[in-house]
């Protein structure tokens, strides 16, 4: 049976058991996701999960795996969430690094699962040569109660630790964000759940404020529309979480649909939004796309959800002390989140740096995000931001998305019937000389990670790319 003592007890402990906690499919009440949980629990106790544990989690997206995070932590157990959508050497480079002491897996059918999964039984697989929380880290890693990894956008993912002291005060200023979801409200949650979004602002605050999470059963973003519109069981929700490609596709929908009665917020996280979706999305639906702005590092650093705040505004400051210096956002932290040194100067005195490009207006806690600090290069002597170059290209007739790299010269990577030579012209008619591309290549898609992010990674993408 759960502990009632761990961090995130009074989570759990929220609601009256017939209230309903999330649709995927079927309705799963407050009890009897506290059944689930509990049931879990003792399992994972029976196979020997306990206080200072490390358990590796590796689920498809669906209530099975919110129940088993919630029934590891309520163990005592620190939860690292793995990607099932990892290839099996990505999964044993980071059981490698992170050395947990378990591995919980599906059981079954599901094992070959990617997509959502609404239940599935689990494994659980000890493995002898892994570490206790903190075993050879500083004593704060030892409160490490979730491990998450980086994006990875540009490079190797970096390993994140999160304390329960962590993950009570982003959750105390999601709380006290204006327009977010509260009681009884109904939460169409995109946003992957193993990253901090979807885990944190849409889960876990869900359960604190007495949410009702709509979880679709497949990655199709017809079904996403569907449950926006729809008003039967499961269907028709006030507000949506996700990330930009989701709303740029949710965007495109037949503009003779019928549009959302209920839905009242759109919420957008995990990379910049840019300008034609937030436009689109806004007249497709009537509601703006609002913005929260944060790391994995960190969570939440900016939102705003109770009025339009189009890019590249991404809010106020909701807590965490803020900085732009030398043009770059740093957030103030009390220790480093990393678990590992990836050899990369990213947090020092006190504050992390994020890597984003942005603007302050510190009277107000406005903040501004410009881009990524490694997407400004210099060739030949003249600055190039590689993410305006971006958004001309977005612009083109033929384009659904684009992004821009460096290496030895500028290239361009798009998705779209734009071929590379109406990519060229168009860009020579719409920007400066010295920033025009090189090379164009035009891909199927581009690639993306587990939270929507593309993958800025040169060499994938020319894997991908056809000139």
């Amino acid at each position: 049976m759960a502990s009632a003592d761990w961090w995130g007890a009074h989570l759990l402990a929220r609601g009256a058991d017939g209230d309903p906690w999330a649709t995927m499919g079927t309705t799963f009440t407050r009890g009897e996701l506290r059944a689930r949980v509990d049931n879990l629990a003792a399992g994972l106790s029976r196979d020997g999960v306990g206080e200072g544990s490390t358990a590796a989690v590796m689920l498809p997206p669906g209530v099975t795996l919110l129940a088993t995070v919630l029934a590891v932590w309520s163990c005592g157990a620190q939860v690292q969430l793995l990607d099932v959508r990892n290839a099996p050497a990505e999964t044993a480079r980071l059981l490698s690094r992170c050395a947990p002491q378990y591995l919980i897996r599906p059981d079954g059918p599901a094992r070959q699962a990617t997509g959502p999964v609404p239940d599935c039984p689990i494994v659980v697989t000890r493995r002898p040569e892994g570490r206790a929380a903190g075993a050879d880290g500083p004593a704060w890693q030892r409160d490490v109660c979730l491990v998450q990894f980086s994006s990875g956008s540009t490079g190797t993912p970096k390993v994140v630790g999160r304390r329960p002291a962590d993950l009570t005060a982003e959750l105390a200023r999601y709380g006290a964000l204006a327009g977010m979801p509260r009681a009884g409200e109904r939460i169409l949650l995109l946003n992957s759940l193993i990253h901090t979004m979807g885990l944190v602002g849409g889960f876990l605050h869900g359960l604190e404020h007495g949410t009702h999470l709509l979880l679709p059963t497949s990655q199709r973003i017809g079904e996403a529309a569907r449950i926006l519109a729809g008003s039967g069981p499961g269907h028709g929700a006030d507000a949506v979480l996700g990330v930009p490609v989701q709303f740029d596709l949710l965007s495109r929908g037949r503009s003779d649909a019928l549009r959302p009665r209920r839905l009242r917020l759109a919420v957008s996280a995990g990379e910049p939004l840019p300008a034609a979706v937030y436009e689109r999305f806004t007249a497709r639906y009537g509601v703006p796309v609002s913005p929260v702005y944060g790391t994995t590092e960190t969570g939440v650093i900016t939102a705003r959800l109770d009025g339009a705040c189009p890019p590249p505004g991404v809010g106020r400051t909701t807590g965490l002390p803020v900085r732009v210096r030398g043009g770059g956002i740093e957030v103030a932290l009390d220790h480093s989140p990393y678990l590992q040194d990836d050899g990369t100067a990213r947090y020092a005195g006190g504050w992390l740096r994020t890597f984003d490009r942005g603007e302050l207006d510190p009277p107000s806690g406005e903040l501004r995000v410009l881009g990524r600090a490694d997407s400004l290069v210099t060739v030949g002597g003249m600055k190039i931001d590689l993410t305006e170059v971006e958004g001309v290209l977005r612009a083109c007739p033929g384009v659904e998305e684009a992004v821009v790299v460096f290496g030895d010269t500028v290239e361009a990577y798009t998705a779209g019937p734009a071929r590379p030579e109406e990519l060229a012209r168009w860009c020579r008619e719409h920007l400066a000389a010295f920033k025009i591309p090189k090379r164009y290549f035009t891909v199927a898609s581009l690639p993306r990670n587990a939270n929507g992010k593309i993958l800025r990674n040169r060499a994938l993408l020319h894997e991908r790319g056809q000139l």
